[in-house]
């Protein structure tokens, strides 16, 4: 028993090990320094990956339809504003402007006719007028020897029979008077009809340049030329293809119209502005560091835009915090921004202040 207790007073105690109470104390140590730095960090700024690149997209669209008949461009490669990009066999498009040509031409023809028209009536116009002078001067003189007649067969002067003649004289005078003046009436009745017809002439000859116009510009549709500046993308046409008007050919990502639009926390806006200096991240391009500036504001968040958007009056309400878009501008040279791609994914942090 001696020896045995002798042999325990011998053994040597084990130190305790430090090594676990230090690596904790400089994980709580850098635990506290990362909370510190982050506290610091949202103190000052707003973050965000909900965020995209967007851009102008102008999808192009065939106006007129036909067959392809030239393609000027390569798919992914960059067009000026106003170039010929395609071109749409227009044979019966050239076929239609002859057509409303010589529609014209024959309308004009009818305003020919109806002038000639008119100078014949006027002319017959002029000889009924000068007939119904000559059967009034006529009337005049028959009337005056009617009434000698009669004065002169009271007393005998002259027989019954010359007064009977004098009377029928006047009568065919007077019929010949009122038939003179019923061709004059028709003659200018005639006159007008004639203008209003020339009228008639005139409105379709306009309608004939109106429809030379027309034909003229579905013409000029056949060839097809970007509206912008930038990269052509979606091509979805080749030659000889048949093409209906409306049908979509391609689309052009504009030139200088590159934005970011960042979804925000609706908790997240209270600290936000317009005119706020942004940093910028891009996924694809971490060694990228761009710099942007808040734009507007979208009018409604994007739950409100979707196809099916929430009706919290059902009963059944759960709050969701919201998120609304936020528009930035992008800032950078040329050969920066060149390299990025609307639908790239963006870290956005807006500075506070």
């Amino acid at each position: 028993m001696a020896k045995e207790h002798e042999t325990q007073e011998q053994t040597p105690k084990k130190k305790p090990n430090k090594v676990i109470p230090i690596i904790l104390g400089v994980l709580l140590i850098g635990g506290i320094i990362f909370g510190i730095k982050e506290y610091i960090y949202f103190g000052k700024h707003i973050d965000t990956d909900d965020a995209q690149i967007d851009g102008d997209i102008s999808p192009v669209v065939a106006r007129v339809g036909g067959y392809v008949d030239s393609i000027y461009f390569e798919e992914n490669t960059h067009v000026n504003a106003n170039q010929v990009l395609v071109k749409i066999d227009d044979r019966d498009y050239k076929v239609k402007v002859e057509q409303a040509q010589a529609a014209q031409v024959g309308a004009s023809a009818g305003i020919n006719v109806n002038q000639s028209q008119i100078y014949a009536n006027e002319a017959n116009s002029s000889s009924a007028r000068a007939q119904v002078a000559s059967n009034v001067a006529r009337l005049d003189k028959v009337q005056k020897d009617y009434n000698r007649y009669a004065n002169l067969v009271k007393d005998g002067s002259v027989t019954q029979q010359q007064f009977d003649q004098a009377k029928s004289d006047l009568d065919v005078a007077k019929a010949n008077l009122r038939a003179s003046q019923d061709q004059f009436k028709a003659a200018e009745e005639q006159i007008g009809t004639t203008r209003s017809q020339l009228k008639v002439t005139n409105t379709g000859v306009t309608q004939k340049q109106v429809d030379i116009d027309f034909a003229k510009l579905q013409l000029t549709y056949t060839t097809i030329k970007a509206p912008a500046g930038g990269l052509v993308s979606k091509k979805s046409i080749q030659l000889g293809q048949l093409v209906q008007a409306g049908q979509t050919l391609f689309s052009i990502i504009n030139d200088n119209s590159l934005y970011i639009t960042a979804n925000f926390k609706e908790t997240q806006l209270n600290d936000m502005k317009s005119g706020q200096k942004v940093d910028i991240e891009v996924d694809a391009y971490p060694d990228l560091k761009l710099e942007g500036e808040v734009y507007n504001f979208s009018p409604a968040t994007g739950a409100k835009f979707s196809l099916l958007p929430p009706d919290n009056a059902t009963g059944n309400f759960v709050k969701v915090v919201q998120r609304v878009p936020v528009k930035i501008k992008l800032k950078g040279d040329k050969a920066t921004l060149e390299r990025l791609r609307p639908g790239m994914s963006v870290k956005v942090s807006v500075i506070k202040g």
